[in-house]
């Protein structure tokens, strides 16, 4: 079932309710203020543009993403792309241990200026952040991040061993495709999912940044599993039955993963996950394949000392 799509509150709104957004669109801000931070900060809207980012202007947006992040006093949040400090500003607020990374240099440096003061607890960092190494104390992520460096950013929190959350306001159609909204899974949601949730939490309009982007934004949360759903020892293992799977010969996953395995095991594993036996790939379900992949490639321990001979299918 599609996820349902609540837009954020405004801010009158939200001082009155403690629980799920209303789903009504605030007013659409005035973008003059953020036009005038744009002159006296000298930092233009298309020297922004270049780097693909787009300020938030609606305070109450901002802060919904922010408590949608589920942070706590106690959390180490990374920010990615600053900005402005819309995000910022409402995560000082959450907890006292912000590490933000801003690619702009005038940008960072105004903000650095911002939270010169040590107690307020940010700390900003000129820099790339798909470059930088992941903390090595649980954190979180939070960001309004460039859609140009979606995929980058993304394949970054997955693989930062101490992470356990990202909140990310990105393109809404790559929320949806990440998360399932039409019925179809794309293979970077798939690969992961034994160790993550992938979520739309909210939809965002265009009209509350600038420079006005010419899509709506997604607010798309990532969750590490307390229990994966697939050993970490096996992870090799189930990435390749995937890849297979993913392998587009036949158009169905019975025929990509004929290809290797036997006919009467694939269509058993297909039965025993309750997928159909002509289903399309992109339309088989993240937890249909953990299935799918525990009838095939078996479970416990025989399975783990078959990857450790090398005798699976796949080698």
């Amino acid at each position: 079932m599609p996820p349902v799509h609540v837009s954020p509150p405004s801010e009158a709104a939200e001082r009155t309710t403690r629980g799920t957004p209303l789903p009504q669109r605030p007013r659409p801000p005035d973008p003059r203020p953020t036009q005038r931070r744009f002159r006296q900060g000298g930092t233009r809207p298309n020297r922004r543009r270049r780097l693909s980012q787009n300020f938030l202007t609606d305070p109450g947006t901002a802060r919904w993403v922010v408590r949608l992040s589920g942070v706590t006093s106690d959390d180490l949040v990374v920010e990615i792309g600053p900005g402005d400090g819309a995000v910022t500003r409402f995560l000082a607020r959450t907890t006292h241990r912000v590490i933000a990374y801003e690619l702009d240099p005038r940008l960072a440096e105004r903000l650095a200026a911002r939270y010169r003061d040590p107690a307020r607890g940010v700390r900003i960092v000129h820099g790339d952040f798909t470059r930088a190494r992941p903390p090595r104390a649980p954190f979180s992520v939070v960001g309004n991040i460039p859609y140009s460096r979606t995929s980058d950013i993304v394949r970054w929190c997955l693989e930062a061993p101490g992470l356990g959350s990202a909140t990310l306001v990105t393109q809404l159609e790559y929320a949806r495709k990440r998360t399932g909204a039409y019925g179809r899974w794309s293979l970077v949601t798939v690969l992961s999912w034994p160790w993550w949730s992938w979520r739309l939490a909210g939809r965002i309009g265009r009209d509350r940044f600038h420079p006005v982007p010419r899509v709506d934004a997604g607010i798309l949360v990532l969750e590490r599993r307390a229990a994966p759903l697939v050993p970490p020892e096996r992870r090799a293992e189930y990435r390749r039955v995937v890849e297979l799977g993913f392998g587009g010969v036949g158009g169905s996953l019975a025929a990509s993963l004929s290809r290797v395995y036997p006919a009467g095991r694939v269509t058993a594993a297909l039965r025993s996950a309750r997928v159909p036996g002509g289903a399309p790939v992109g339309l088989v379900h993240p937890d249909q394949w953990v299935e799918v992949f525990r009838s095939l490639a078996g479970s416990g321990r025989e399975g783990a000392r078959r990857e450790r001979r090398g005798r699976t299918p796949l080698t």
